[in-house]
């Protein structure tokens, strides 16, 4: 197939640090085209691919510092250069939510979106407009069926095992981890809390937008002494990979409707057990009592830490590698492209499939 994916502009492909979305972008990519199909990835022109590389922007919109108004702008002149291609492909797979949804009104060529975020109300009401359009939810949790959308799937975001390293223990002395954007809504605050509360040791890890620079100032930054509470910055896949696997346990406090947190399997596959609250796509991604503890309070999950030395390390990565890694991501899209592909050649009655093979016979 001829596969056009089209990511954000806002980190590089994979992102140096911190970004999910790019992370899983470039995953899909690479692993297409070592599936022999024709892939082109429209990103930033400092990404790094086994695909056909379409720049969007020199470099990432966040490092470059660029004002709402410009990084629009960057993304209109990416999607109107999809639009001047589309006849070049078969599919052409959206990452980047509410933008992408007017230009695939004009396409004949099958669309599908991901969608990675949370819909506020506004995109809500714009997704809603969009309902028949093709869409792809990252969690049953995420989904919104009350806006009648055509998700015609639920696709996991998928990690690589083998770029983490397993650690069958943890250090000692032991500590926590606490791995995301120092957001309210990642619960890096609550994280420090229950250090506090219980004595232990808590490194933390994570990139502060400028949207939540206020929020680490007044309630993250005055908590942190180098000691009890350390925090690293952003950090990187070896960074990551290092500091998650030697913890005694992930924290993943939400307060909001995670509708993945990439850092939840991230950590199980390294072999460190996940305590986190039970929103959002928690209960899909953490097997309770096997690869970590589902919480509903903040006594709950001090408990939890008594138990944690229950928890089989082991199992964790096995959890990750049969349910999250990127094969399976990338045979889960798959599918989805047959299956558009399908629909449209059937209406014009082009298109069977051969019962022996998974491939589209024309």
């Amino acid at each position: 197939m001829r596969i056009a994916q089209v990511a954000p502009l806002w980190e590089r492909v994979p992102p140096p640090a911190y970004g999910g979305t790019e992370l899983v972008v470039a995953h899909l990519a690479n692993e297409l085209t070592r599936r022999g199909h024709d892939v082109t990835l429209f990103a930033t022109a400092d990404s790094k691919t086994l695909a056909k590389l379409e720049p969007g922007a020199p470099q990432p919109m966040r490092l470059a510092g660029v004002t709402p108004v410009e990084y629009q702008l960057y993304d209109l002149m990416q999607l109107t250069r999809v639009v001047q291609q589309a006849d070049q492909f078969d599919v052409i797979h959206f990452h980047v939510d509410a933008s992408a949804l007017p230009y695939g009104n004009l396409l004949k060529t099958p669309v599908v979106h991901t969608i990675h975020g949370i819909l506020t109300p506004t995109a809500a009401e714009l997704f809603a407009q969009n309902r028949h359009q093709n869409f792809v939810s990252i969690s049953d949790s995420q989904r919104r069926n009350d806006l009648g959308l055509n998700y015609v799937a639920t696709v996991y975001n998928g990690i690589d095992p083998a770029t983490y390293e397993f650690h069958p223990q943890p250090d000692e002395p032991p500590y926590l981890a606490f791995f995301g954007r120092i957001s309210p809504e990642k619960g890096p605050h609550l994280a420090i809390e229950l250090a506090k509360r219980t004595g232990w040791r808590l490194i933390m890890a994570g990139k502060v937008d400028r949207a939540d620079q206020a929020f680490y100032e007044s309630e993250v930054k005055p908590l942190i002494d180098g000691k009890q509470i350390v925090y690293v910055g952003e950090a990187n896949h070896a960074q990551k990979s290092e500091i998650m696997g030697r913890a005694v346990a992930t924290l993943c406090l939400l307060t909001w409707e995670e509708p993945f947190g990439l850092v939840m399997p991230e950590s199980m596959v390294c072999g460190t057990p996940v305590i986190a609250m039970a929103r959002g796509s928690a209960p899909e991604l953490i097997a309770h009592g096997k690869t970590g503890f589902l919480c509903h309070s903040m006594d709950e999950c001090i408990a939890a830490l008594d138990r944690i030395g229950d928890i089989d390390r082991k199992a964790c990565r096995e959890h990750v590698e049969q349910n999250f890694s990127h094969i399976r991501m990338v045979e889960g899209y798959e599918a989805v492209y047959y299956q558009l592909m399908e629909k449209r050649f059937a209406q014009n009655g082009k298109l069977q499939r051969s019962k022996l093979t998974s491939e589209p016979v024309i």
